[in-house]
């Protein structure tokens, strides 16, 4: 039997409902979650608000990784770029559902702005494929060096004994610098410093705002 051909309307309807349940926060992992390891300590209520709006943002910043690898995968110009995208995506929709588990648990909600915050990054992550692969793998490079400081961040801002909170976060950290290596390896171009400067003042404001909504 002849190997079946995906065509670009079959592709399109996979891509919507992909993004309808990552915008939704109906995703599911494919390894198990860190932080199911560690015991779930007592927390403040002030230490509850603030754990789950660092998780908030970090779900809200896969909500976008999922957006830039789904547009880049779909733009990419080759086979093998394309699978590197589409395997980094699947490790990120993991942190996506990790993520959202520990937002139930600490009792607290996905953001709101979701569907905006997926809208921006596709369209983002649409501009960088149509650069070409180079500038696309280099765009990833730079977003997982920003994303990469960002979680460290997080490790020092969590409560000390919120260990599921913390080991999720740093398995995320650890997937991240794989992710950004991966698209050093395959011939990443260097960003411009205007466009690294622009990418992290974009992050600036995703994190204040997911923060709190």
């Amino acid at each position: 039997m002849a190997a079946y051909h995906h065509t670009p309307l079959d592709r399109f309807i996979a891509g919507a409902d992909k993004a309808l349940r990552v915008i939704s926060g109906v995703s599911s992992a494919s390894r198990p979650n860190p932080g199911a390891r560690a015991d779930d300590a007592e927390l403040s209520e002030a230490e509850r608000r603030h754990a789950a709006g660092l998780m908030r943002v970090n779900h809200v910043g896969e909500v976008c990784a999922q957006a830039l690898y789904n547009a880049q995968a779909r733009f990419a110009r080759t086979q093998a770029i394309r699978a590197q995208f589409e395997h980094s995506s699947r490790e990120e929709e993991d942190h996506l559902a990790w993520t959202a588990q520990r937002l139930q648990e600490l009792g607290s909600h996905i953001s709101m702005l979701n569907p905006l915050f997926y809208a921006g990054s596709y369209a983002l992550g649409t501009v960088a494929a149509v650069l070409g692969d180079a500038r696309s793998l280099g765009f990833v490079v730079e977003t997982e060096r920003q994303v990469e400081a960002h979680l460290q961040s997080h490790l020092d801002k969590l409560p000390p004994q919120d260990a599921r909170s913390r080991a999720i976060v740093d398995q995320m950290r650890i997937d991240e610098i794989e992710h950004g290596a991966a698209a050093q390896r395959l011939g990443a171009a260097a960003m411009p410093a205007p466009v690294q400067a622009v990418m992290s003042a974009m992050g600036k404001v995703m994190t204040s705002t997911a923060y709190y909504v």
